[in-house]
């Protein structure tokens, strides 16, 4: 299948926020309970273009089957340098390369705007994603227990860290 990694367009945000709205109510992928609104996603992507985070779509023909992003990792200033992603697959998408395109661009990115770390935060029970992060040469920093509590139990995180290239100068606020 042709798929195209581009920029998100503001058109693309129902598409988007059928993808996070799925992966809310179906899995622990996202630790919201109530599904997004359009209103939302627009404050959100309005959000990362102010702070020049990329927003990134899989496109195949007019349907967007994915999307991936990164933006701060903490507020304090001293995080700068390191930026937390998200890659989001269609549900019947999966297995085909699209998260693998998505992140690759997202990596160049990240590394072109001087960015040091890109950290994961994932569900310890989603090992395809822990996989998934390993093969980009992720390497889990460590599982921070019963932090979140979605679906009637509790959930652990693997926090997981690339190293980008040493970037030129610090990332100012």
């Amino acid at each position: 299948m042709n798929y195209t990694i581009r920029p998100a367009k503001s058109e693309d945000l129902s598409q988007i926020l059928a993808i996070v709205n799925h992966a809310i109510e179906h899995s622990t992928a996202i630790y919201d309970y109530e599904p997004r609104t359009l209103q939302m996603q627009q404050s959100w992507f309005a959000d990362k273009a102010l702070k020049n985070f990329p927003v990134l779509v899989a496109d195949f023909g007019s349907e967007i089957v994915g999307f991936g992003t990164y933006g701060t990792f903490r507020e304090k200033a001293a995080f700068n340098p390191t930026i937390e992603h998200s890659v989001y697959v269609k549900d019947g998408f999966q297995q085909q390369g699209i998260g693998k395109m998505l992140l690759t661009e997202l990596i160049s990115i990240a590394t072109a705007q001087n960015y040091h770390v890109m950290i994961g935060c994932i569900d310890a029970d989603n090992s395809s994603s822990i996989k998934f992060h390993q093969g980009f040469g992720f390497v889990s920093c460590g599982t921070i227990r019963e932090v979140g509590f979605k679906f009637g139990r509790w959930l652990d995180m693997t926090l997981m860290q690339l190293n980008l290239k040493e970037p030129k100068s610090p990332i100012k606020p």
